[in-house]
């Protein structure tokens, strides 16, 4: 039961390490969103991030001499850091395995709190199979992230804390997700003191690995997850953590990266802090929940879990926030070719603010805008204005939500492909942002077939984004796509894209 781990979470040794961190009430958040918001500020921590609650409850219980024969973890940041500054303070040598695929600011970072940094894999997983052989090998005790009942009991202390600094029982309690260490932790404390209190998951929708859980009844593997929030990026929930979370918490809710980026945004407007996505999670599905539910002058708070994410981000993320919170739109427009065209369509768009306008001419009769546009979130302003486009003869879809738009089509508005151009199928993959990780998908297509058109823009995360072209009969998709599949990095076929269509494919 739960409340097992009630005396756990008394006796954790966490603040040998870690703060007690703040409630910040968010003011600005408050007031638009009419409800009492708060924030509980992990992202204070010295590492910035809760993970060394975990990490340090579970090592200062192992005893004087598995500490001797040192500890060892995989992780591809946070939790690495905090098994480092945990090892540092206790006194014991610690390997972290992490993925080839990490920035290197988190490997620095790693090695200057002292612990020896093994580069494995192209992801956590492989990380975690190297640095679990090693411990096998070696003798080393393993720090699990999440699954591990000490380390459930340290990310604990937060609800604690939550407890002891909110002057009442909040109505709803946000918490971030990925192996689900946290929200067990958190859950297990929180429900036995506040029982009323509704207790939420909140989950990438592309790692959305506890909710898949959740509808089953058992725990599942994701065939793949999302990288965005890279803190959050887990295919399979913790048994441990699932076996509380399923009695303690009231649901799970999960959030878009352009909702995510909004979140980020929020928080900064309201504390000055850059949180990473992951940090930013809870707040965005506290955000979701509120416009579902219709909620006012409730207390409500989520946990901003850590900011370890890199500057590079930052031009992401901006681009994405005004979609995330609603207040700008993404169309493609059908506009006639002629003298005066653009300024008639500008006009029927009224007093509004254009954040972008891509167009380059490739037909005689008709033209394709891409048009971003500033609207009015939580009403009907966009449907308003499409309906007001149609009665001007203007045809507008709608493309606000169409990742091949907003990640690659933006930038590469530039004309058809020429009349010549036969069987191009186009696919988006991703792929590890590492020195020679492009060059291996482009050797392993090898020389069979030709690329027609080819897309990479830097993101500064662990994984990049290509959108390419290959010319290629009907005949030869299925060995095309076995080549893609022996490869082994995610894509998906977006021939059939409408943005593609629109702006890339053959000239119509």
């Amino acid at each position: 039961m739960p409340q097992s781990y009630i005396k756990s979470i008394l006796d954790a040794r966490v603040y040998e390490v870690a703060r007690e961190t703040p409630i910040h009430e968010a003011g600005l958040l408050s007031k638009r969103l009419d409800n009492n918001i708060c924030l509980k500020r992990e992202d204070l921590q010295s590492i910035f991030s809760f993970k060394l609650r975990g990490a340090y409850c579970k090592m200062s219980r192992l005893g004087r001499e598995r500490l001797d024969r040192g500890v060892i973890a995989a992780s591809a940041g946070n939790h690495a850091q905090g098994v480092a500054v945990a090892a540092r303070k206790l006194n014991t040598k610690a390997i972290i395995v992490m993925p080839l695929t990490t920035p290197g600011i988190k490997v620095d970072a790693v090695r200057n709190l002292g612990a020896r940094v093994v580069l494995h894999g192209d992801s956590y997983d492989d990380a975690a199979a190297h640095a679990v052989k090693i411990a096998s090998d070696e003798g080393q005790t393993y720090v699990h992230p999440f699954d591990d009942r000490d380390v459930i009991a340290g990310q604990g202390t937060i609800g604690m804390e939550i407890v002891r600094q909110h002057p009442s029982p909040l109505d709803a309690l946000f918490v971030p997700v990925g192996g689900g260490g946290l929200l067990a932790g958190v859950a297990a404390y929180v429900s036995y003191v506040w029982p009323d209190t509704r207790i939420i998951g909140v989950e990438p929708e592309d790692a959305a690995c506890l909710q898949l859980a959740m509808n089953k009844g058992r725990r599942d593997k994701l065939p793949e997850v999302g990288l965005f929030a890279d803190g959050c990026a887990v295919a399979q929930v913790g048994k441990e953590p699932f076996r509380i979370i399923r009695e303690t918490v009231s649901e799970v809710i999960t959030a878009s990266t352009d909702e995510m980026c909004a979140a980020i945004k929020d928080i900064f407007e309201d504390t000055r802090s850059i949180a990473e996505p992951a940090g930013a999670l809870a707040l965005a599905g506290l955000k979701k929940y509120v416009e579902r539910e219709g909620v006012q002058g409730r207390d409500l708070l989520a946990i901003v879990s850590g900011a370890n994410t890199n500057f590079d981000r930052l031009r992401y993320i901006s681009e994405r926030t005004e979609i995330g919170e609603n207040r700008e739109a993404v169309i493609s427009v059908a506009v006639p070719e002629c003298p005066g065209s653009f300024k008639r369509f500008c006009s029927a768009l009224g007093r509004r603010n254009i954040t972008e306008f891509n167009y380059r001419y490739a037909d005689t009769d008709m033209a394709q805008v891409f048009v971003g546009l500033s609207v009015t979130p939580g009403g009907d302003d966009l449907a308003t204005l499409a309906e007001r486009l149609r009665k001007r003869g203007y045809t507008a879809e709608d493309m606000t939500h169409n990742e091949v738009a907003k990640l690659h089509i933006r930038h590469m508005v530039g004309g058809h492909a020429p009349l010549g151009l036969r069987d191009e199928r186009v696919y988006r993959v991703e792929f590890p942002e590492r020195p020679g990780a492009l060059l291996r998908f482009l050797s392993g297509l090898g020389q069979r077939w030709n690329i027609s058109m080819f897309h990479y823009r830097n993101h500064g995360a662990a994984y990049g984004r290509i959108l390419i072209g290959i010319q290629v009969g009907k005949t030869e998709r299925r060995a095309l796509e076995d080549v893609m599949d022996h490869i082994g990095y995610p894509y998906s076929d977006e021939t059939g894209n409408r943005a593609y269509q629109l702006y890339l494919g053959g000239a119509a």
